[in-house]
């Protein structure tokens, strides 16, 4: 007879005001298919950096198998046989056809729409994303149909000086033509929207909630101890990692809000933002994997920091601007910078690459259960070009990607063709979406 106990894939540790959901397990394989390999669910996320790439040190100079990365990928190359590098892939919606946003509005307007969007004072439209057709049909299995994140608001920083242009540069994700989702950027506020509730708590009323608070995972030890008394010694260690994670997210947190104490409170930052760019990054990306792990969504989307941003990154010794200083007219000091910046953000992302790769999760890792994009909507931000975006994928999607490759397409090929294929493969079948002219080829082809 077969005795071993099935824990439902939605089961939550339950406290006051609290619910924590569990990362894949073993035992939530039913007790039948107990010698069969657990089948996680698949995650699609994108990650979306701005003002373009030096494509000078992103592409290689060869096709096939990835050997030696360039200057802005290197630190990818511990994760060669994870990453899929794909060139020649375009938006022709970014480009000014008729009227438009600007080039950064249209460029990242019409990353995930796949169309062309207009400057107009009185009428913002986009197009529903690409993430949120996917987000309608996965997203009734989870808690969250989807996440949207990001480092950076653009009415916040004084990089856009119009309804339009905010729309259009600050958003990736847009549920209607005329609806986007705004990223949530302040980590507390993501870390309670996950675990509980006070999101829209005053930063006095957090103040003084934080004098007696617990950590999360406190309100729950009766059902943590009452779970783990039914659980094999596998998935007791997933366990007690992915509770260890969930207590590091706490800390951080706790000590970003700490040392923003000490900010001028007159900079435009949002309450518990940390003032270091890669400390928030990574706050930010040990949350969405903890997401992904928990399986509270199988969509995001990561705006990291929005379209024609003006940050400096005082702490690799950059005080100029992004945006000013991709418009370079071929100036070396200024482009090595852009490269210098360029890299810091493929760093981060590298680092997450790292953490997605760490988790264990069925037969294989959670990244190989992902696929993630990591891209702009512009190549030369010196030019604004939109022919050969810079696009990355990491993870083979259970199995479904070919990764460990450079694949460059025919001149001009739609970046939508891409996105029919990574909607394929999270189950929604679609003929057209943009300006797709069908399936992307190659990805899985020997």
């Amino acid at each position: 007879m077969i005795t071993r106990k099935h824990l439902d894939r939605r089961t939550f540790l339950r406290g006051v005001g609290t619910a924590v959901s569990l990362p894949f397990l073993d035992a939530m394989v039913p007790a039948f298919a107990a010698g069969r390999a657990a089948a996680p669910p698949l995650r699609m996320a994108f990650v979306y950096v701005p003002n373009g790439i030096d494509m000078r040190n992103w592409n290689p100079g060869y096709e096939g198998k990835l050997g030696e990365l360039p200057r802005i990928l290197k630190s990818l190359e511990p994760f060669k046989d994870d990453i899929l590098l794909l060139g020649n892939l375009t938006h022709n919606t970014g480009r000014a056809l008729l009227d438009g946003a600007g080039d950064h509005g249209r460029c990242c307007g019409s990353y995930l729409t796949g169309v062309h969007v207009k400057k107009s004072t009185s009428d913002i439209r986009a197009g529903v994303s690409m993430d949120q057709l996917v987000a309608r049909e996965v997203g009734q299995a989870t808690r969250f149909p989807s996440l949207e994140l990001g480092l950076e608001d653009a009415r916040q920083s004084g990089d856009c000086d119009s309804g339009y242009s905010c729309a259009y540069t600050n958003n990736l994700a847009w549920r209607s033509e005329t609806q986007p989702l705004p990223p949530v950027l302040n980590p507390r506020d993501l870390f309670e929207r996950l675990f509980g509730d006070g999101a829209d708590l005053s930063p006095e009323a957090r103040a003084r909630n934080a004098r007696y608070r617990k950590s999360v995972l406190d309100f729950v030890t009766d059902d943590t101890k009452k779970l783990e008394s039914g659980l094999g010694p596998t998935d007791r260690r997933k366990l007690d990692e992915y509770l260890s994670s969930i207590r590091e997210v706490e800390r951080q947190i706790e000590k970003a809000e700490h040392d923003n104490q000490h900010i001028d409170p007159h900079m435009p930052k949002p309450y518990g933002v940390p003032a270091d760019f890669a400390e928030h990054f990574r706050l930010m990306t040990n949350m969405m994997t903890i997401a992904f792990q928990a399986d509270l969504t199988r969509v995001m989307t990561f705006l990291v920091t929005h379209e024609g941003t003006s940050r400096a990154y005082r702490e690799i010794g950059i005080s100029d601007g992004h945006h000013p200083l991709t418009h370079h007219r071929g100036n070396p000091d200024m482009m090595e910078k852009v490269a210098e910046i360029n890299t810091y953000h493929m760093q981060q992302f590298a680092g997450w690459v790292e953490k997605l790769k760490s988790v264990k999760e069925g037969d294989g890792t959670l990244l190989d259960h992902s696929m993630i994009v990591y891209g702009a909507g512009l190549s030369d931000g010196n030019r604004h070009l939109h022919e050969d975006l810079p696009t990355v994928i990491a993870g083979n999607a259970r199995g479904t990607i070919r990764t460990g490759r450079r694949v460059v397409y025919r001149r001009e090929t739609p970046m939508c063709n891409l996105f029919l294929s990574m909607m394929d493969r999270m189950g929604v079948r679609m003929e057209h979406f943009g300006d797709a002219t069908g399936k992307l080829e190659g990805l899985d082809l020997a």
